[in-house]
């Protein structure tokens, strides 16, 4: 049985990937950022069979040793553990750096010191900036548009360097916008769908809705995570993850109202809109490479994934602050 180490495990994708590691037969070590309550998010969401299953380490990923001992005995390693939220990324930018870029570094180092097998770095289709074609292939220039995607591009670059210098068998997974339970309430789906189901809310505040996105559902980008670990031919290499479909955020609300039966307007919020120069306005992938070098292929669209996603929602309202904004 392999030993595989995830970090950021507790997080939105990290909990869907450690479960499907489990259920095909994989022994898991789930690495969660420490905290003296012992709290683990989304792993507590996990069924009782799975979550029995893991083994938990507690640590920091700014924090070499820490991920040193986490990382002994995994012969393969998916690392997501990472700030994501970009609008924070405004707020403090050497956070990013020290999480996104440090703990990059952290892991890498780690695993050449240890010679692991296979180690997956987390990348996101915001290192792209605006599309300047579409569809984005990862030959696509890349643009940091954000502090957050900043330093998702010197962690990839980063990455790269070891699989050229140190020849390291890395492999950085692109993927573009994912959603479906478990989602913070930061991401634009969350945030609409809550703010239609809450009774109390009376408009479903936003942003811009002009940009694009490519949207995949959670189990689709971990299959992704799992077909890209499976293959040797993309090592060394960014591989995305993504459907090679946009939509529109004004359209994915109202597409979110209809399968709701909810109707509720629109208001533009300031405060939730990126900068002009900042603002990523279209996203929409090319995932041939994907299908090319793995046998990768979608399970859902974008309605029966946000159906599912509808009903994770619905039964757990209580959790979501629909009113505030989640930066």
């Amino acid at each position: 049985m392999e030993k595989i180490l995830v970090t950021g495990a507790a997080g939105f994708i990290g909990s869907h990937l450690v479960e499907d590691l489990v259920k095909i037969g994989n022994s898991v070590k789930a690495f969660v950022h420490y905290n003296s309550s012992n709290y683990w998010s989304n792993l507590e969401l996990l069924p009782p069979k799975i979550f029995k299953e893991l083994e938990i380490h507690s640590g920091d990923i700014r924090d070499y040793d820490s991920v040193s001992k986490a990382m002994s005995g995994c012969s393969t390693v998916f690392h997501l553990a990472a700030l994501i939220g970009i609008p924070y990324s405004y707020v403090s930018p050497l956070a990013y750096i020290q999480t996104n870029v440090i703990g990059t570094y952290n892991i890498l180092e780690a695993a050449r010191i240890q010679n692991s097998e296979n180690i997956l770095v987390t990348s996101t289709s915001e290192t792209y900036g605006t599309a300047q074609y579409v569809p984005i292939d990862e030959e696509h220039p890349k643009v940091g548009q954000s502090p957050y995607s900043a330093t998702k591009i010197a962690a990839d670059q980063i990455a790269t360097s070891y699989y050229l210098s140190f020849g390291l068998p890395v492999k950085i997974v692109r993927p573009f916008n994912t959603y479906g339970p478990r989602q913070s309430a930061r991401a634009i789906i969350p945030t609409i769908i809550s703010q239609l189901l809450d009774p109390v809310t009376k408009f479903v505040h936003l942003g811009n809705l002009y940009p694009t996105r490519d949207l995949t559902y959670v189990k689709d980008t971990v299959k992704g995570f799992l077909s890209i670990a499976a293959s040797d031919k993309c090592n060394g290499q960014a591989t995305n993850i993504g459907m090679a479909k946009e939509i529109s955020m004004e359209d994915l609300v109202q597409k979110i109202k209809q399968l709701t039966g909810i109707d509720k307007p629109i208001k533009t919020d300031a405060k939730r809109a990126r900068k002009n120069t900042s603002e990523v306005e279209r996203l929409c992938s090319s995932n041939e490479k994907l299908i090319r070098l793995t046998s990768w292929q979608p399970d859902y669209n974008l309605e029966s994934g946000l159906r599912e996603t509808i009903l994770f929602f619905r039964d757990r309202l209580d959790s979501y602050k629909s009113q505030l904004y989640n930066i």
